[in-house]
């Protein structure tokens, strides 16, 4: 065990255990932080890969240095130790993890007596099966977290509702993916068949198939509770529809805002120095563009990234850029070096370099959180993962949709059909679109967008400030910790 100070005995002892990828690791390392904050002793575990990531990219010597009651553990993933482990090949390290972590877990979770000494364990909820058993056969309470938006849960929930109504499954190459989904509770006439989670198309990108999401989502009644990342004002009325299956629900989000308000709150009723920040990146971040955006009007940039695991084609890759550039609008591109295949043997064209050296930055991993707070930016182009879709809500930054995969599809919708937080562009990318796209949102309906941007935004503030849901929620939620903890040592 890797530790960061004195083994005094902690009332409540939780181990978290997150998905081996960017976006789950970042919002349990968060939700981590708030516990430690609140006298939680927290066990992290990663893969030994993501673990030497952020030993490399995440300062953990000095996060561990900060909070004395944090530890971390890593177990194998069962892929060989120089496998890339690229974006498309999440779904074959969750199945990994899935096939190989149980006794590893049960090792960590054991004392040398043969007892629990965890009071709870906060699993990954894509995890379910794994995380059940694990807590069944050592008497440990279970939580799950999802890490995806209400809505994606509910829809994947629903999903055997959707196929005892034959609406699904998608025949997409015999019918219209507009074709209006009515069978989700909650959702009715809203979402199309190509606003599903990516899982419920047969060709479309599915690390992982639509039943083994299903079977996991499933997974969660049993559950002693279930922690979603969302907010009342956001997602209210699926989460009404959720709670009527899970009565114990924790939303605590958006969980980067609840983290740095319960930071201000302990500074300000006391005389210690504020809790530091931390980068939760799996990736080696380049603040080259934050010296760049100081030097931009504000409103005036469009932030573009696409996540930790979303590929393209050099053919997409070239579609974006040309929309980019041809906008005349000033960007910041975050570009992977895994990010885009067959990158050799082309020279970029003239106008893309002349263009973007005017009015572009283009840098392999960003800030984010920073960058779309940043008074110059006016505008994110985001594949809409949950936790990129909330820094937006929360930095009131209008948003173009390009989906990638799972509940990304989904959240895009309701970005743009229900909270009207900008545009869709899922299931296109041609330079046209991307360039009108741009101009709408930063030029012809910025006070549209910028008017309903605002207005989140002081919601999602609001929900993490005394008094909030979410505030109240996580206090809740803390009291039922320690209730499992006090139980633990009787």
């Amino acid at each position: 065990m890797t530790g960061g100070g004195d083994q005094c005995e902690i009332e409540t002892h939780v181990l978290i255990f997150p998905c081996p990828a960017q976006g789950h690791v970042n919002c349990m390392l968060q939700l981590a932080e708030l516990l430690l904050l609140s006298n939680i002793h927290v066990t992290f575990l990663n893969t030994d890969h993501v673990h030497r990531r952020l030993l490399r990219f995440a300062d953990i010597n000095s996060r561990l240095a900060a909070y004395p009651t944090l530890h971390f553990e890593t177990i194998s993933d069962g892929i060989p130790a120089d496998d890339p482990r690229c974006g498309d090949s999440i779904g074959q390290q969750i199945k990994q993890v899935d096939l190989t972590a149980l006794p590893q877990l049960k090792k960590i979770c054991m004392e040398a007596s043969g007892k629990p000494r965890f009071s709870c364990i906060i699993g990954d909820g894509i995890f379910g099966r794994l995380t059940n058993q694990l807590g069944q056969e050592l008497g440990i309470p279970v939580v799950h977290f999802r890490t995806i938006s209400a809505c994606c849960f509910w829809a994947c929930f629903c999903a055997p509702r959707l196929i005892e109504s034959n609406e699904l499954p998608i025949r997409e190459e015999e019918e219209d993916l507009d074709r209006m989904i009515t069978s989700i509770p909650g959702m009715e006439n809203l979402v199309r068949c190509r606003d599903l989670p990516s899982f419920f198309r047969r060709s479309h990108k599915r690390p992982i198939p639509l039943e083994s999401i299903v079977f996991e989502t499933h997974q969660s009644l049993r559950a002693q509770a279930l922690i979603l990342n969302t907010f009342e004002d956001l997602e209210g009325p699926i989460l009404s529809q959720i709670r009527n299956l899970f009565p114990r629900l924790y939303t605590l989000g958006p969980l980067h805002a609840l983290l740095t308000a319960r930071k201000a709150s302990k500074t300000a009723s006391s005389e210690e120095k504020p809790p530091p920040s931390f980068a939760n990146s799996l990736w080696e971040i380049d603040r080259t563009c934050m010296t760049w955006l100081d030097a931009q009007p504000p409103k005036s940039v469009i932030y573009v990234s696409f996540g930790s695991n979303s590929t393209m084609s050099r053919d997409e890759l070239m579609e974006i850029w040309y929309g980019l550039v041809n906008s005349k609008k000033r960007f910041v591109w975050v570009v992977r070096p895994d990010m885009v295949a067959e990158q050799e043997g082309k020279d970029l064209p003239s106008e893309l370099v002349q263009g973007t050296t005017e009015r572009g930055c283009m840098v392999g991993w960003a800030p984010q959180q920073e960058v779309l707070e940043h008074v110059a930016v006016g505008g994110f182009m985001t594949h809409s993962g949950w936790n990129s879709t909330l820094e937006g809500v929360v930095a009131g930054v209008p948003m173009i949709c390009w989906p990638y995969f799972g509940d990304q599809q989904i959240n895009s919708r309701y970005v743009s059909e229900v909270w009207k937080l900008g545009l869709d562009m899922k299931d296109t990318c041609d330079r046209k679109i991307v360039e009108k796209m741009v101009n709408d949102l930063m030029v012809e309906r910025r006070e549209e967008f910028q008017k309903s941007t605002d207005a989140m935004a002081a919601g999602a503030k609001a929900s993490v400030t005394d008094g909030g849901s979410s505030y109240s929620d996580f206090d809740s939620f803390i009291e039922y910790l320690k209730s499992l903890g006090a139980g633990s040592r009787n």
